[in-house]
């Protein structure tokens, strides 16, 4: 298996982060310099592999991502070498308590009674769309995760809608790229679930023969 891209400058925290992530984990990479200095990350070129012209980026086989965070949960969740210690679960509770307070207050003082946008404004506003694009970032956890926090929320699952039919076709065209790298991440982690699963069972089918 090739290794992976990592697209980096290491006067970037996050790519420091990113870079010794994969060094702690044992993750076979090839770490490819992007001069911030001297703006290599607007080029056409890198504008291929991240339209943002940011980095981190990484490039696994055809898959593309960027966003640090978003990186990071990738290598752990998808290379089976990666420690569980990683992922935390005790802080990921936590994060996932704030988030659904903040879920909740949302509903309960900016979504007050029928109303179809913030502090009900019949009208969307820079408040509506910055905080609609952020909640729209819980598309790249994958659609289980997304309806564990939103499941329960109907005044901002109709907020959202609200929003995205007043700004149609705008806000889909935006969105497209989250929903691609979505579907991409999905499917990496079911062919990396199956080679594991796979790996598994013939390793017990090896041990059962020398019975």
């Amino acid at each position: 298996m090739s290794p992976i891209k990592v697209y980096a400058h290491r006067w970037s925290q996050p790519c420091r982060a990113v870079i010794i992530f994969c060094r702690v984990n044992k993750i076979d990479f090839e770490e490819v310099t992007v001069d911030l200095f001297k703006s290599q990350s607007l080029t056409p070129e890198f504008k291929k592999i991240n339209p943002m012209g940011q980095v981190p980026a990484i490039v696994d086989g055809r898959f593309k991502l960027f966003e640090s965070h978003a990186i990071l949960r990738y290598l752990a969740s998808v290379f089976p070498g990666v420690a569980d210690h990683w992922p935390r679960p005790d802080a990921t509770k936590h994060a996932e308590k704030v988030l659904m307070q903040s879920l909740a207050r949302i509903e309960s003082v900016w979504l007050k009674g029928d109303a179809k946008f913030l502090l009900g404004s019949p009208q969307p506003s820079i408040a509506d769309l910055s905080l609609v694009c952020e909640i729209m970032q819980l598309e790249a956890l994958g659609d289980d995760m997304r309806n564990k926090f939103l499941g329960g929320h109907e005044r901002i699952l109709t907020w959202i809608d609200n929003v995205r039919k007043t700004t149609s076709p705008h806000f889909d065209e935006a969105h497209m790229f989250l929903f691609e790298v979505k579907a991409q991440m999905q499917s990496k982690a079911a062919t990396a679930a199956a080679k594991q699963g796979g790996s598994e069972a013939s390793s017990k089918l090896k041990f059962a023969s020398k019975l």
